[in-house]
């Protein structure tokens, strides 16, 4: 199991479902994994128990198939993550909690939280978070629950408060990558801009560019 001393966070790829253009969350992973992505995250609140796993089971397969050294975590779901060998699992603030996460998974598998709020940071830190996805920072149409944009500001306060990895997430292209790293994000996390692009792919690679133009 990869340990979170070994996060590599660039660019995570969240999937997403999109029935009208036929495109499933294996779509969507193969085409992150061919992209070049550092994470992907199997996100689906409509699945149930056994369902979920044998998709994650799926997708854990395609990542070990793909030889590249991308992280497979599972939304939400402790247990769907641990059953399916993922390298992770992220909460968001109204799953079950961080500390009681941790529990669970152990030391070897990485834990993700996500948060608005300099609060929310602190306490997800205290309770063993690896990670941090931070959002959202712009307004996004696949999350409509969000909540309100934290804005660029918002990132900055949280970057100053916590010394983990900082993930943003909400409303991030290509051309808004440069403006969360710059605002302190070690990397950008994305659903439409892949899922809903013409050739997810491309987009991968184009995003891919962007985030390595920053860091060099």
């Amino acid at each position: 199991m990869r340990k979170a001393a070994r996060l590599r966070l660039a660019l995570y790829v969240i999937t997403a479902a999109d029935a009208g253009r036929g495109r499933g969350h294996l779509d969507v992973a193969r085409a992150a994994l061919a992209g070049g992505a550092d994470a992907l995250q199997l996100r689906d609140k409509e699945r149930e128990g056994g369902e979920l796993f044998r998709l994650a089971v799926s997708m854990r397969e395609a990542v070990d198939e793909s030889g590249t050294d991308c992280l497979f975590l599972v939304n939400d779901r402790v247990d769907v993550a641990v059953a399916a060998g993922a390298d992770g699992v992220h909460l968001g603030q109204d799953d079950l909690p961080a500390g009681a996460a941790r529990t669970l998974v152990g030391d070897g598998r990485i834990l993700g939280v996500s948060v608005g709020t300099v609060e929310e940071a602190l306490r997800a830190r205290q309770e063993g978070a690896d990670y941090l996805g931070v959002g959202p920072v712009f307004s996004t149409p696949s999350k409509p629950d969000a909540g309100e944009p934290i804005g660029l500001e918002g990132l900055r306060r949280i970057r100053e408060a916590v010394d983990l990895p900082l993930v943003a997430i909400g409303g991030i292209d290509e051309e808004k990558v440069g403006a969360v790293l710059e605002a302190g994000a070690d990397g950008v996390a994305v659903i439409s801009a892949v899922a809903s692009a013409g050739d997810m792919e491309a987009a991968v690679r184009r995003l891919r560019r962007a985030v390595d133009s920053c860091r060099t």
